[in-house]
């Protein structure tokens, strides 16, 4: 514990962004970090609990989170740079990225504000690339055994990197031009600069991974083909399947989910050629639906392509200001929350069902209807509607999450078993047939990039014991 007294002496402070007036003009990131001085002052208010709940309950990967704030306060930070490292491959996208479920559990947050974790490891990794602390990790052995992942998110490549650095020889196939699934294609520039994940790719090519980019695994290659070449095959495709609005006027322009917008976008930054005409929310009334991240991100988005109005709808409740006795302390708060997308500039509705998308052949208007949530006899939610509205849109952007992963192909191929759900499902990792792995969105459906790496990691764990049982 560095400082026994920092949690009464000093304040919680967050890190700044630049100005809205100055940040809509551009996709670059947007985040101002704070001072080297005041991130010591935020790493003196970890408590060094008894039971640090941060990296028990909270954290997925088990971040040592009081070691490493201990190691900031008193300045030794190469030595913070490891301890991050040892539980995380790719620290410095969690610390963009993260919605910090640690500090959700910091015990400082239950009469205080929690400590600004997520920021002080921004800043431990930044400093470690800064200084040449980061470097690539060789075995000291090679196994001889092949490897295959397939999906370069960050459950693939944290895998990925985890058997490389087992000494086992692995290739990533991945569908698109560049690497790093999601992170690359649906996380706007703006949070997540694309020049943080090549300079990982980088390092793990260094320690002998094998990218092999634009290869559709299942249509390209098959699945048979991977399983008789490779000792292990390990699928981290993510969940592809968008939620999709089954309403009248589904069919016509103007009506797209939130990934084709996003994806998009990011393809012209990285430098790609775009195989559609691209949407574009420039001078539009532009309506999002759904209230998530995603949905989120289309509204940051849309402000930088000079949208006329943004609307964003959310057909569940408006969550509560304090945290509500369902998620009481340590788990993840179902409080209200406002991004720095929608601080920009946006008007969010909650309560608001999507009935119709009116137009001739393009949307022109959109008919919705307020609902308003109650519990049966038996506590079930049921949902009532009443009043309808119309609103005028000429772009509508579906961002109701995802449902599974892609079926067709791999999965059908090597006749996995499925839940009810739709997601693959596994033991230990292992999928119905033997030598198959499976981790990340292809197992829980969508979820957090956190979740992703700590699925990735435990994979190749499993891979790792089951090759050298063989």
């Amino acid at each position: 514990m560095g400082k026994p007294t920092g949690f009464l002496e000093y304040k919680r402070k967050d890190e700044g962004h630049r100005p809205i007036s100055e940040r809509v003009k551009d996709f670059k990131e947007m985040m101002l970090p704070l001072s080297p001085e005041e991130i010591k002052f935020q790493a003196a208010r970890c408590m060094d609990c008894g039971v640090p709940f941060c990296h028990g309950c909270g954290c997925p990967l088990g971040n040592r989170i009081p070691e490493f704030n201990d190691y900031v306060y008193n300045g030794q930070w190469e030595e913070a740079c490891k301890v991050l490292h040892s539980t995380n491959n790719f620290p410095e996208i969690t610390g963009r990225v993260c919605p910090a479920l640690c500090e959700a559990a910091c015990t400082l947050g239950i009469h205080d504000e929690p400590v600004t974790i997520r920021h002080i490891e921004y800043q431990v990794v930044e400093k470690g690339w800064e200084m040449g602390w980061i470097k690539p990790t060789i075995p000291a052995s090679r196994s001889g055994k092949r490897v295959v992942v397939i999906g370069s998110g960050p459950a693939g490549l944290a895998a990925a990197q985890q058997l490389a650095r087992k000494g086992h020889k692995v290739t990533v196939f991945e569908k698109e031009e560049g690497l790093g699934g999601l992170l690359r294609y649906g996380i706007p520039n703006f949070k997540l600069d694309k020049g943080i994940i090549d300079r990982r790719v980088e390092q793990m090519k260094e320690e002998g991974v094998d990218f092999q980019t634009g290869t559709n695994v299942g249509l390209d290659i098959t699945g048979e083909y991977l399983v008789k070449r490779y000792d292990a095959v390990c699928m981290t495709m993510g969940a592809g399947i968008p939620r999709d609005l089954n309403v009248p006027g589904r069919g016509l322009n103007g009506v797209h989910y939130a990934m084709e917008f996003l994806s998009q976008q990011n393809r012209l930054i990285c430098g790609e050629t775009l195989s559609t005409p691209q949407i574009s929310a420039k001078g539009k009334t532009v309506l999002v639906i759904g209230g998530g991240d995603t949905g989120s991100d289309c509204v940051g988005t849309s402000n930088r392509h000079g949208a006329k109005e943004i609307y964003q709808f959310e057909i569940l409740p408006r969550p509560s200001e304090s945290r509500p006795a369902s998620t009481p302390w340590p788990m993840w708060p179902a409080i209200m929350r406002t991004s720095t997308s929608q601080v920009e500039g946006c008007t969010r509705r909650w309560c608001i069902s999507t009935k119709e998308f009116t137009g001739k052949d393009k949307v022109e208007s959109v008919r919705c209807v307020e609902v308003e949530w109650t519990k049966d006899q038996q506590g079930n939610w049921k949902m009532i509607e009443k009043d309808e509205f119309e609103l005028k849109a000429d772009l509508v952007l579906l961002a109701m999450g995802f449902v599974h992963v892609d079926h067709t192909g791999l999965v059908q191929q090597l006749s996995l078993a499925l839940d009810q759900r739709g997601n693959v499902i596994t033991d230990n990792y292992m999928t119905s047939r033997k030598g198959v792995f499976a981790a990340g969105d292809t197992v829980s459906g969508a979820s957090l990039v956190v979740r992703a790496i700590n699925a990735g990691r435990q994979m190749a764990e499993s891979v790792d014991k089951w090759l050298a049982a063989k």
